[in-house]
């Protein structure tokens, strides 16, 4: 007799086993969740060390720019004549010896160019302890009344300073019942003709003299005058004024017309018209 087989058991509820691949996943998951946090404490000390680095630099770098080597300890001036070394030192402030770092080219040329013999300035830093500075002195054309004294003309109107009574330069003289220093608008028609003087006439022009108008006069010092009216063809003119001065016969007093050089008049001293 055979016996019945019992049937096969039906295995419920069983749990099923993890593939190794999806539990690796898994790890690898909360693994990259987590690097972050333990990456930034690490980044924060990075940055912070870096900061203080650089920090730690530029104040070393600021310390050592601060002594004595990198402070100006030398100061070369070429092309000044009017204004010596010193006085540009004290004006400038080079002469109390600040820092190279603190040297502004920019504000030292200014301050050289307000002396007023100084056209223009050139001012170089050279590291670690020397600036130099290279002037060009503008040009006396003449001097002119102020107060009890005399002062120097530039060849742009400016006041230069005190002259000496013995400065060989025409005296500039402007006829407006108003006119002050130093010679601006119509007056510097004076210093246009004083300037460009030929240096064979220059010694003989006692006088530079401006009307209100704007036209000049030369006053030689025969004394001889000379009327050249407004600044313009100077070259023609002066050509005209050595001419006769070379071939006519002149006495005190007379005015020769040359404002028009192919037209030249002489008037006697004395005469009207």
């Amino acid at each position: 007799m055979v016996g019945k087989r019992s049937a096969p058991r039906r295995r419920t509820g069983r749990a099923k086993a993890s593939s190794p691949a999806r539990a690796s996943k898994g790890t690898a998951l909360a693994s990259d969740a987590a690097t972050p946090e333990r990456r930034r404490p690490r980044v924060i000390v990075y940055v912070l060390s870096f900061l203080l680095l650089v920090t730690a630099a530029l104040l070393g770098g600021q310390w050592i720019l601060q002594r004595s080597y990198f402070r100006v300890q030398h100061v070369v001036v070429v092309g000044n004549v009017h204004e010596s070394t010193l006085q540009i030192e004290r004006a400038t402030g080079l002469a109390l010896h600040p820092t190279m770092l603190s040297v502004s080219t920019s504000s030292l040329v200014r301050e050289i160019e307000a002396f007023p013999w100084v056209q223009r300035a050139r001012v170089a830093k050279h590291w670690p302890n020397t600036v130099t500075v290279s002037v060009d002195e503008t040009t006396a054309v003449g001097v002119a009344a102020k107060g009890a004294g005399w002062d120097y003309v530039g060849r742009n109107g400016a006041d230069l300073g005190v002259a000496p009574a013995t400065a060989n330069f025409p005296t500039l003289v402007d006829q407006k019942p108003s006119a002050q220093w130093p010679f601006t608008s119509s007056a510097l028609n004076a210093v246009t003709v004083a300037d460009a003087l030929p240096a064979t006439l220059s010694p003989q022009v006692r006088q530079v003299v401006v009307s209100p108008s704007g036209a000049v006069s030369l006053i030689l010092t025969t004394p001889v005058q000379f009327d050249l009216g407004q600044p313009t063809k100077l070259t023609a003119k002066f050509v005209a004024v050595a001419s006769v001065i070379r071939s006519a016969t002149l006495v005190p007093g007379d005015v020769v017309d040359v404002s028009v050089p192919t037209e030249v008049a002489v008037t006697p001293p004395g005469t009207t018209g």
